[in-house]
Formats: structure tokens, sequence, C-alpha cells
């Protein structure tokens, strides 16, 4: 290659590096697409309500006490006491029967008649004298009451379709035959080796294996004693071996050393009621506990779908509870925190239970609070200014008493000055009250009140204080024929509602003409409360004739620091006992409202006609009654 065509090689692999780079710095600031932003903001959604699940203490209990009962239920159906108990007797009596029809058979075929001894007659005519005949070697009958080589082949048929073990004892206890040791096609006797010490390597199998085992160890039943394979001894170690050499069926229930149940079941071999020997049938370690098991794995699985579904059911159950209290917990803590606007509370009144009540509660709650804040503010800016005024009069009179020149401009000062000090006395009294009321209201006991005394003694009292003009207060108690022990009983603060009835006479005798009428009516009066549902109550409706209310002004003389008294002079009135009046009835429960009675509407209306004629005004105060 020459130099040049190297340096064109050279120069390509230069300028194709930077272009590679490019391309891949390209493919890493290429933005994802719409799909993967999608699947991004699902999978942070779902970790943040899995988040959320997870950390409510609430969910955790609910998903425990659920999964409790059934995981309760599951313990039991896995003890399996009297499925277990019906399992082995069923069992023992199986292998009873079959043991018999095998002995029976063993009994028939293979048993020796050891009762006839067999002498050849030639042998004792070749006696000498003195000698006695002796079985030969000929007769191997003579060694065992049971033939091995013919309980063999049979004992294989009988037993070989079955998961059973059959062990032939002779009558001394020796074990003759062993189904677990005898081959398919003769009677070699064949034993497995025991695993090798020296293992080192580790098989998960075996390690479960080893697991269960232990198990079945700690949750094996302790009245089921220990069953030791005894191989080649002597078959009188097993107690029921012993019982059948006596001519006796016995079985015996034990537990090997891994925990699994082995039943076994001696039955005599006889002939001729002769007990010639014993079989011995056991199941194999783990038949019994591989059908409990398997019936517990399939009680597992109903369990696993069950708690599946559970769970489901549970976290379902949950997000109908713990999301709603959540959002709602979250709003409460936002309105202790946000003082500057008002909060909204997450609405769940459409739901008909718990949650929705408490949304309602929460949301009527926070509304009053909020309601309570701005009134008072309102309050408060209101005190301000109507103090603010007599306060600026009072310190102009007090700068300009020095410079008075003259006695009457001196008396006059003077005047203006105790004007404004009573105004400021008669301000701070109905501040003071009417701060302290709602305390008041909250720490009062709440009795029972009787309407109609209370209405007795305050217009008693009005009668007794003369004003000079002329003004009678007219009282009527309107019954009914029926008269109920709780006639005219509110639940309220008696002293409370006796300032409320005082104000409204006051007022309505500071209104009327000289020489009128104040009227008083107490009747029985339903309402309609929340939903439309009539409660029974009373009304107080205090009349006068004086010249009626504004029709602008029929909410306006409730509010604070309101007044309308052209002939009585300028700071008369604090313009608070209407304002009063209508929070000790709110707090009661009632409802206060102003009317004016004319001509065309002599029980009251608060949408006058015009040129209709104004008799007077009406208040109508409403109170439930007790119950």
């Amino acid at each position: 290659m020459s130099a040049s065509e190297t340096g064109d090689v050279l120069a390509s692999g230069a300028s194709g590096a930077p272009a590679s780079a490019a391309a891949h710095a390209e493919t890493q600031s290429r933005p994802p697409t719409r799909r993967a932003r999608t699947l991004n903001v699902r999978l942070r959604r779902l970790s943040r309500a899995a988040q959320s699940h997870l950390s409510s203490s609430l969910t955790r209990r609910i998903v425990v006490l659920n999964l409790g009962g059934l995981v309760a239920l599951l313990g039991g159906f896995l003890y399996l006491n009297q499925f277990r108990e019906g399992l082995i007797d069923a069992r023992v009596q199986s292998l009873q029967t079959q043991g018999e029809i095998i002995a029976a058979a063993v009994a028939a075929s293979a048993t020796v008649d050891t009762d006839a001894i067999t002498i050849d007659p030639e042998k004792l005519l070749r006696l000498a004298p003195g000698e006695s005949a002796s079985p030969g070697e000929d007769q191997p009958s003579m060694e065992f009451s049971l033939n091995p080589e013919r309980v063999g082949p049979l004992l294989r048929r009988l037993v070989s379709p079955t998961r059973l073990r059959a062990r032939i004892y002779d009558r001394d206890g020796y074990l003759l035959l062993d189904s677990r040791s005898v081959s398919g096609r003769s009677n070699i006797l064949r034993f497995d080796l025991p695993p090798s010490p020296n293992t080192t390597t580790i098989d998960a199998s075996s390690f479960l294996q080893k697991s269960l085992d232990l198990l079945r160890r700690l949750t094996r039943r302790p009245e089921l004693p220990l069953y030791e394979d005894i191989g080649m001894g002597n078959g009188k170690a097993y107690p029921e071996v012993v019982s059948a050499l006596e001519a006796r069926a016995h079985s015996v229930v034990r537990a090997n050393a891994k925990g699994e149940t082995i039943i076994s079941v001696a039955v005599p071999v006889q002939r001729f009621r002769s007990v010639r020997g014993a079989l011995l049938l056991s199941t194999m370690g783990g038949d019994i506990d591989a059908i409990i098991a398997t019936e517990r794995w399939g009680i597992i699985r109903i369990f696993l779908v069950s708690a599946g579904v559970m769970l489901l059911l549970s976290l379902f159950f949950t997000n109908t509870i713990t999301e709603p209290m959540r959002l709602l917990a979250e709003a409460a803590e936002r309105v202790r925190r946000g003082a500057k606007s008002r909060q909204e509370i997450p609405d769940f009144s459409d739901r008909q239970d718990e949650i929705g009540h408490l949304s309602y509660a929460l949301r009527d709650m926070t509304t009053a609070l909020y309601n309570r804040i701005e009134a008072i503010e309102h309050f408060a800016a209101d005190v301000a200014h109507e103090l603010k005024n007599p306060l600026t009069s009072l310190r102009s009179a007090v700068e300009t008493l020095p410079i008075a020149k003259t006695d009457s401009a001196r008396d006059r000062l003077l005047a203006i000055i105790k004007h404004d000090v009573g105004r400021l006395d008669r301000l701070i009294s109905d501040i003071s009250d009417a701060s302290r009321l709602d305390a008041e209201l909250a720490r009062a006991d709440m009795g029972d009140v009787d309407l109609s005394r209370a209405l007795i003694t305050v217009v008693d009292m009005a009668r007794a204080v003369d004003r000079g003009d002329g003004v009678k207060t007219e009282l009527t108690i309107r019954h009914l024929s029926s008269e109920p022990r709780n006639r005219w009983r509110v639940t309220g603060n008696d002293s409370r509602l006796g300032q409320v009835f005082n104000n409204l006479i006051d007022n309505a005798r500071s209104f009327s003409r000289p020489g009128g009428v104040v009227r008083v009516l107490l009747w029985p009066e339903r309402a309609k409360g929340p939903g439309g549902a009539p409660i029974d109550g009373y009304e107080i409706i205090v009349d006068d004739n004086g010249p009626g209310i504004p029709e602008d002004a029929f909410e306006r003389v409730f509010e604070r620091f309101y007044t309308d008294r052209p002939e009585h002079g300028f700071g008369q009135n604090s313009g608070l006992g209407l304002a009063i009046s209508r929070q000790i009835i709110d707090a009661h429960g009632g409802r206060i409202r102003a009317l004016n009675r004319t001509l065309a509407h002599p029980n009251g209306t608060d949408e006058p006609e015009a040129g209709d004629k104004v008799l007077g005004a009406r208040f109508v105060v409403w109170l439930p009654a007790a119950r």
C-alpha cells in the first residue's frame, strides 16, 4: 500500500469516528416515545399506590384480620385428627383382612407336617440290639414348621401387587422370609447398603426431604411408639408377633425416626388349630402420610386460591376506606396549615356509609370554621371601626377644651366628652358580652327550659319598668286541647333565652308609639328540619305598632353594630342586641327572622307590596321542643 493510500484510510477512519460518536449521542439524546412515557407514568402511579397501601396500618390490620381466620381454618384442616384416625382404623382392618387371607394360603400350601416321623422299615431290621432309630439327614421337613421354598413364590405373588411388607416368622420367632428382600425369580435375600458417611455433595432434594422429615418429627404425635427395624432379629421383639404366635391377631401403630406412620398387623399361620408361625404385614414408611399429604396439598391449594381472593377483596375493601380517609386526613392537614385561603375537603357525601358521613361532617365543620374565622375578622374590623368613632370625637373634644374661651363652649365640649365616654362604655360592655357569648354557650349546661315561665317572667319585668311612654306589654299563650307532659319545654340555657326575649321586647317598646301595645305570643309550631322532616317546636312572636323595618334591612338588622334610630340620636344604641339574639338562637338550634305587618299581610311579610301600609314590625323566634 502506498503512503497516499494509507493516509486516505487514516483520514476516513478519523472522520468516521466522530460521525459514529455523533450518531450515538443523537440516539442517547432522543426523547422517549409517548408509549414509553405513558408506561413510566403508569408504573410510577402503581408504585405510589402500592406504597401508600403498604404504609397504611389500617390496610395491614384489615388484611391480617381477614387472612387470620383463613389461616386458622387452614391449620385446623391440616391437623386432620379425625381424618387421620379414620384412615388408620380403615388401614388396620384392611391389613388384618389381607393378613388372614395370606396366612390361610401360606398355611394351606407351605406348612410341614411335623407331627409324623417317617422311618424306613428295612433300616429297623438292620438295627443292632439296643440301637434306636433316628431321623436321617434326608428329612429336612423336621427343621422348619413352614417350607421357605414354597412360601417364597406364594408370598411374592400375593404381596407384590400391594405396597406392603410381609415377613414370615416360624413358631420360634425366627425370620424365614421378608418380601422386601426376596428377589423376583428366586429366594435370594437382598438388603440395601447404608449411605456412605463421607458424602460431601449437597443435594437439594435430599435437603428438602430432610427438612420435611424434621418437620414430621417435630409435629409427630407423642403417643405413637417408635418403630425400629430389627432386620434378621427374632420376631418376638415385636409384641404383635408374640400375640400372633399365641394365636391372636394384633396390630400396632408406630412412627419411624422420620416421623412417618407405620401400621403393623401380625396374623397367626395355623393349620388344624396348630400355630406354625406368624405373618407380619406392615405398611411402607410414608404411605399413610402420603395420603394425608395429598389431602393437605389439596387444602393448601384451596387456601392459596382463597387467600388470593381474600387478599384482593381486602385490598379493594381497604381502598374504599383507607384512600378516602387518607385524602380527608391530608385535606384536614392542609386546613390546619393554610390560613390564607380556603382549603377544599374532598366530597364523599354521595356514599351512604360512615365515610360519606365523615366527609359531610368535615366539610360542614370546615365551612363553619372558615365562617367563624371570617366572622371574627369582620367583628374585629367592626369593633375597631365603632371604637374609633367615639375615640376620634373624644380626642378632638379633649384637644379643643384647653383653648375654649367661653364657659358655654367648655360646657358643650364636656357634654361631648361625657357622651362619648358613655358611648364607649356601652360599646365595650356589649362587645365584651358578644365576645364571651360563644364560650359561655359552649361551657354552659343545657337543661329543660319552660318557655311559658320564662316569657311570663320577662313580661312581668318589662311591665315593672315605667319608661313614661305608656307602652303596654301583653302576653298570650295559645294552648292546644292535648297537653303533653313536656309542653313548652325546650333544651337550652334559661338565662340566655331570657336575654333574647328581653332584647326583643325592649326593642319593640323602643320603636312603639306612645300609648302603644307590644304583643307577645307563644304557641306550638312545627318546622321543617334537614331533609324536609317535620320537627316539633314552639314559636315566640313579638309585635309592635312602630314604623316597621326598612325594606332592605330585614337581614341587616341582625348584623353587628347596625342601628337605624334617627329619632333617638346618634350613639344611643350599640347595634349588637339583635346580633347577639340571633347568635343565641342559632346556638339553641332555632331561628329568628324579622317581618313587617301590613294591611295586606297582617301575619307579616319580608316582601311588602308598594303602597301597602305598615302596621308595625314582627320578630318570629322558633325553637325545637325538648325530646
